[in-house]
């Protein structure tokens, strides 16, 4: 198993939003139910189904794929914009269902006490989630002033948005990413970024497993690394 070191010797803490910082998975999947629903419930759920799969993955990658590949073999000879939304519909009403959710679901515990703890870290958020969307959602819950590195979200996927980041001097090592998906370890892995898993609010099924696969650690919630911020390592979460 891989060693975390103390969090008083990272230079930046890289966070996903959604599962990690705030208590949003359910929120995104109900708005993904909602956003495919007039294409009937077996299509919806088909969408659902996709979007827990794929955990990290922007909503315009997914909402593409749904009309792509999902719809005709749900509702086969159905057109967008004819007998139903299409993409920008999709798209709009998903934003709609999401939004106050977004302004009022749970934060993580201690968030501001490990900022607190961890005055030598640049934070940043990197998320599948709407840039736009996130900033402001962080500006008026009053969360943005603790991400000094920046909020980024799609359209731009992770693996990039870290691999520009890093182009412009952004990220420090020692780095970390706290995320809750397999997409977030691999656009940590790929950057050569250290990762720990965050497993309360995730919506990955299989987050045992591929742990213990990849060796890698993990946490239930960020207030546990309070008692850590300035001496201890981390281990598999259970």
């Amino acid at each position: 198993m891989k060693t975390v070191m103390p969090l008083h010797r990272y230079l930046t803490l890289i966070f996903d939003c959604d599962g990690v910082v705030l208590d949003s998975n359910r929120v995104k999947t109900e708005a993904f139910r909602a956003a495919a629903m007039p294409w009937g419930r077996a299509a919806a759920e088909a969408l659902v189904a996709n979007h827990v799969a794929n955990g990290g993955v922007s909503r315009y990658e997914k909402f593409a794929s749904f009309l792509e590949h999902i719809l005709p073999e749900q509702a086969p000879g159905s057109l967008p914009g004819r007998d139903g939304p299409d993409l920008e519909d999709m798209l709009t009403a998903y934003a709609q269902a999401a939004r106050s959710g977004l302004m009022t679901c749970p934060v993580a515990e201690g968030l501001e006490e490990l900022r607190a703890a961890t005055p030598q870290a640049r934070w940043m958020i990197a998320s599948g989630g709407d840039q736009a969307e996130l900033r402001d959602v962080f500006y008026r819950r009053g969360l943005n002033h603790m991400f000094d590195g920046g909020i980024f979200g799609s359209p731009d996927p992770k693996a990039r948005i870290l691999e520009r980041e890093i182009e412009r001097g952004a990220i420090k090592s020692p780095v970390i990413f706290l995320g809750d998906s397999r997409l977030d370890h691999q656009a940590a892995s790929e950057h050569g970024i250290e990762f720990l898993f965050v497993s309360d609010w995730t919506e990955f099924e299989g987050w045992k497993a591929y742990l213990k696969h990849h060796g890698l650690n993990g946490i239930h919630a960020i207030n546990e690394l309070l008692a850590d911020a300035s001496t201890g390592a981390h281990s598999v979460a259970s």
